[in-house]
């Protein structure tokens, strides 16, 4: 689930609910509506989560790069969050972290947009 799936099936929102997956709210660059993912994460220690998309053209990754406020829901926990663009490094780094969390990598993990999603104060 690492590419994201949109939020509309129950899967998706069960494993938003166990913490199985981050949902991202992300603001459609060319909709303007508000839309809703699916996407494998890896928490780090300061509590900002690392995702990456499967694809270049990911719509949640390319409305992430026009506009990187975001909220993100893991359990019960809801806040607000800037996504910062990995670079090639870090993207590197953020694919090897998701397949070892979730044991088995995706063929186009990673052909698309990585991203650190940092928690905003007072989120």
């Amino acid at each position: 689930m690492a590419a994201g799936s949109a939020l509309t099936d129950e899967v998706g929102e069960q494993l938003t609910a166990w913490g199985k997956v981050v949902r991202i709210e992300t603001r459609g660059r060319v909709s303007g509506r508000e839309l809703a993912v699916a996407v494998g994460f890896v928490e780090e220690v300061d509590g900002g989560l690392l995702v990456a998309a499967g694809d270049a053209d990911a719509d949640w990754a390319l409305n992430l790069e026009a506009n990187p406020n975001c909220r993100v829901t893991i359990g019960e926990r809801t806040w607000n969050a800037l996504a910062e663009p990995l670079d090639r490094t870090g993207t590197a780094a953020a694919v090897a972290a998701l397949i070892l969390r979730y044991g088995t990598p995706a063929e186009r993990l990673g052909r698309g947009p990585a991203f650190r999603l940092v928690p905003q104060p007072g989120a």
